[in-house]
């Protein structure tokens, strides 16, 4: 899982840790030359620091060029572990390998806007920064990590909360799963109707997707193997009526949870469109969960402005996480505010779990 991007990450952070410990190794034998010739000329000792440390040249034309000659030997000595061996990391080092990870990111589904926040925080976290010696690989790891959590900022969804509120109300929870045909949408519900069932909570399905060959089949096939009772009405029905005459049949029967399905949509079928606000419209759904494939990736985010801007989402499923290689449609989604509710892990109902965003970075940087 997320292998990809997991190798980008893990190059960048030896990158930047194995840079700290090639400049610490520096200043010590910089060091360890001037301890040996400090008793001898000036001469000598710029002329074998130069010798040893090219970049060193620079610093002691500068020095030369001055006008004020006195302590030359100290100034040296002072310039070159200052300059030449500094700990810290300057801009200038910091911006080719912070620019490498960048792109990295963005070949791996994550959003520009994201690949610049973390790279743009890891400038901020390490430039100028004095790391301990066998230490550098932890801090560099923590501050990645530190700012991929902030992107998982979003309030968790709490779905036991939201069915105790619809059953004190006296009626069940309407969720309605959108998305794109092929999605994974109607595997999604099953699989969510699992979990409930697994919880303690009853279940009913209502086959939305009046539109898409074999799709009321499906979900009834879902129903049989589950043991969950589907209200469909023929191909070519009212999607809101379903839905509706699904809700008055929970509530009848007890029921705690309707999952509704719905038909997947383009953005160029007005009419699909406008059959989706329908839907909302008339029975208020408590939670809209769009569900999209991960394998996608850059197309998740347009996907996700597309159903929210036409009837707001709420919350997302992401499918086939376990063949995922790239894992960036995550990082991509969460920075646009929208909570993850459960990843798709396989192809069996049991495949789902609950998305935690310190399981996601953990399975990112370990």
């Amino acid at each position: 899982m997320f292998g990809f991007l997991k190798k980008k990450l893990s190059k960048a952070v030896d990158s930047i840790s194995d840079k700290f410990k090639d400049k610490e190794q520096i200043r010590e034998e910089v060091e360890k030359e001037i301890s040996e010739v400090e008793k001898e000329r000036p001469e000598k000792l710029i002329e074998k620091i130069e010798q040893r440390i090219p970049e060193a040249k620079e610093v002691i034309g500068e020095i030369k060029q001055a006008p004020e000659k006195k302590g030359f030997f100290k100034k040296i000595k002072e310039k070159i572990v200052k300059e030449i061996t500094e700990k810290k990391f300057s801009e200038k080092e910091l911006n080719p390998i912070l620019h490498e990870l960048e792109n990295s990111l963005i070949e791996s589904d994550v959003a520009y806007q994201v690949a610049r926040k973390i790279t743009d925080d890891l400038k901020k976290n390490l430039q100028e920064r004095e790391i301990k010696k066998g230490k550098e690989k932890e801090v560099v790891l923590d501050s990645l990590r530190k700012s991929i959590l902030e992107i998982f900022s979003s309030k968790k969804i709490n779905l036991e909360e939201i069915i105790k509120k619809a059953k004190n109300e006296n009626r069940p929870a309407v969720i309605l799963f959108l998305g794109f045909n092929g999605s994974g949408k109607t595997t999604s519900i099953a699989k969510m109707g699992r979990w409930l069932m697994d919880k303690g909570y009853s279940v009913m399905f209502a086959a939305a997707d009046s539109w898409r060959a074999a799709a009321i089949e499906q979900l009834e096939e879902h129903g049989r193997r589950l043991k969950v009772n589907v209200v469909k009405h023929k191909y070519g029905g009212d999607p809101a009526a379903i839905v509706f005459d699904g809700v008055a049949s929970a509530k009848a029967k007890g029921i705690n949870v309707l999952l509704a399905d719905s038909a997947g949509r383009i953005h160029v079928n007005k009419n699909l469109i406008e059959e989706l606000k329908k839907i909302v419209r008339v029975n208020k759904p408590d939670l809209k969960i769009l569900v999209m494939e991960s394998l996608t990736g850059n197309d998740c985010p347009i996907q996700l402005k597309h159903f929210d801007e036409a009837v707001g989402v709420d919350a997302v499923i992401l499918t086939k996480m376990d063949v995922n290689e790239k894992g960036g449609a995550a990082l991509s989604i969460a920075f646009m505010g929208k909570p993850i509710l459960f990843v798709g892990t396989g192809q069996n109902y049991d495949d789902i779990k609950e998305f935690d965003k310190d399981w996601f970075v953990n399975q990112l940087l370990s």
